[in-house]
């Protein structure tokens, strides 16, 4: 499977409104993070969108994704699905493969999420509207029982985050595993437990300073040294540190700082 980060920032974003600090105002582009999201290729060529956020248009023409065949949601705070709307343009892509003007994409998502969702965005349905009109058109599907995304098998892992949220595992016939967690201050044992020893291990981890809802770089260590992946990426950073400081912080571990843009192939 292959792995491409489409964000790796905070929920405000880096460069931050108003900010004139170093990071903000720095020019290397791996400091410039968007809001959290990723996309997943299964070995099969599926591909599988994590989160929507508010820059996904952007991303994706930068990125070059120019195909989703579903979608899986961690949580429904803004910056993780303020862009679902640009989902529209997923169901005509996937419509005019199958020889129609748009077809319905599946996401899943927590049943929390899902309610939060139809609160967010009325005008989601399954169906067309209006002329022929669509919203986008999604399939809602509960993430409470383990799913299968083409050939991904894919489980929803609890986060602790003071909001209903979750991480995800996924797994090839291979036997590759990659675990996502973006937005957590700690994990269960049953967390970690399924986690243990990914491949790869996808993290949120904010900052140095300590956080109510988000992994501090302490926080974030220890639960790596518990997890034991081969390999792991901090994603939702904040503008506290550049991507070369992380890479100082993180030396000497199996962790390193993610950055937009970045791909990983999992074997």
């Amino acid at each position: 499977m292959d792995f491409l980060f489409l964000g790796t920032g905070t929920s405000t974003g880096v460069p931050m409104i108003g900010c004139e600090c170093a990071v903000c105002r720095s020019v290397d582009r791996r400091d410039r993070r968007r809001r959290c999201g990723a996309l997943l290729t299964a070995s099969d060529g599926t591909a599988l969108l994590i989160d929507t956020p508010p820059e996904l248009r952007e991303a994706c023409l930068e990125f070059g994704v120019k195909r989703v065949d579903a979608i899986a949601l961690t949580h429904a705070h803004m910056d993780h699905v303020a862009g679902f709307d640009d989902v529209r343009r997923f169901n005509t892509i996937k419509g005019l493969e199958a020889g129609s003007r748009s077809a319905v994409l599946p996401c899943w998502a927590l049943n929390e999420t899902i309610d939060q969702m139809h609160h967010i965005f009325p005008y989601i349905s399954e169906q067309a509207g209006a002329m022929g009109l669509y919203r986008p058109r999604i399939e809602f599907r509960s993430a409470a029982k383990e799913f299968s995304v083409g050939s991904l098998s894919v489980r929803a892992v609890p986060a602790q985050h003071m909001f209903p949220c979750c991480g995800y595992l996924f797994e090839e016939p291979s036997g590759a595993r990659l675990g996502y967690m973006s937005d957590t201050h700690n994990l269960g044992d049953d967390a970690i437990a399924a986690f243990q020893g990914v491949d790869v291990m996808v993290l949120g981890c904010l900052r140095e300073r300590e956080h109510p809802t988000h992994l501090s770089l302490a926080g974030a260590l220890e639960l790596i040294g518990r997890i034991r992946p081969r390999r792991a990426f901090f994603t939702h950073l904040c503008h506290d540190l550049s991507h070369e400081q992380w890479i100082e912080r993180l030396r000497g571990t199996v962790c390193q700082p993610a950055f937009d843009g970045l791909e990983l192939h999992i074997p």
